[in-house]
């Protein structure tokens, strides 16, 4: 590898792995997608190795791009930290934030960890719940950003990554013949995943009981490692050690959605604005488990 890191390549190079897409990563940057792509390219002469497999389709980031990728956000990171700490006026005030139950267990607690640090005027109170819930309170002015999946039917919103559910259960469940009736560990309601999973089972005519409702996806886990039943739950982020229910089981597709940040209708205040842009830029590692 020879030559320097420039920041600019450095930042186009992490909107397209995030978007895994020139076009949206254009958008987003608000630069040419000639643009974007000539910063990628000069990018890969400097690093001496392809970051990237792309064809008129898809783009996927290739392992030297993955080591590319964390290096970039270092670097990207302590530069906004230092501008930051030399640059004047820190964000300061309260932030009231929501998130959703199932986001708790990824990365999310090292990134707030990350922005406390580079934000310490910030207040930040945490409020953790069903989207549903959560919802409510941003539309009442209780909270004043959401990170959760956005309800069928709502608008608005930043979308972070699109996602669906899964059945997924503990390695030792007993099997379920495709005509048994289907054990639900669930969140109680109004849970997004609890209306998926429900309404897939009844539209296909499957018979299905609820073997446990927990409030807590902790609860949800230790349920399904116990082999009580399965769990309808985004796909991108399963928790540690449960496994997707083979297709032997015959269970019915489920939908997708939208994992959003939301200030609800209000203009989004300064530490909301920081605390979304953190998140945004660290959304592939909110996938990493």
């Amino acid at each position: 590898m020879s030559g320097v890191l420039d920041p600019v390549q450095l930042r186009s190079f992490v909107a397209v792995a995030r978007a895994l897409s020139f076009t949206r990563a254009a958008a987003e940057l608000g630069i040419r997608q000639s643009t974007v792509s000539q910063h990628v390219r000069k990018l890969e002469t400097v690093a001496g190795r392809p970051l990237l497999v792309r064809d008129t389709h898809t783009v996927a980031l290739t392992p030297d791009g993955e080591a590319m990728l964390e290096f970039a956000r270092t670097i990207l990171d302590t530069g906004e930290r230092a501008l930051a700490h030399f640059g004047g006026e820190q964000v300061r005030g309260r932030l009231r934030f929501g998130v959703s139950e199932d986001l708790v267990l990824t990365r999310l607690p090292t990134i707030l960890a990350e922005f406390r640090r580079r934000h310490p005027r910030v207040d930040l109170e945490l409020t953790v719940g069903l989207s549903e819930n959560l919802e409510q309170l941003v539309d009442h002015g209780e909270i004043d950003l959401l990170f959760a999946k956005r309800s069928p039917g709502r608008t608005g919103g930043t979308p972070v990554w699109r996602d669906r559910f899964v059945w997924v259960g503990g390695p030792d469940l007993a099997h379920l013949g495709p005509d048994d009736a289907v054990p639900l560990v669930s969140y109680p309601p109004p849970s997004l995943s609890r209306a998926a999973a429900i309404a897939a089972l009844e539209e296909h005519g499957r018979p299905w009981r609820m073997a446990c409702t927990s409030g807590s996806l902790s609860g949800l886990r230790a349920a399904a490692l116990a082999g009580l039943g399965v769990v309808a739950h985004a796909e991108t982020l399963i928790p540690a050690g449960l496994v997707p229910i083979p297709p032997s089981s015959r269970l019915p597709e489920l939908g997708s959605f939208v994992f959003v940040l939301s200030t609800g209708h209000r203009v989004p205040t300064d530490p909301a604005k920081a605390l979304a842009d953190t998140i945004q830029a660290a959304s592939t590692r909110l996938r990493e488990r």
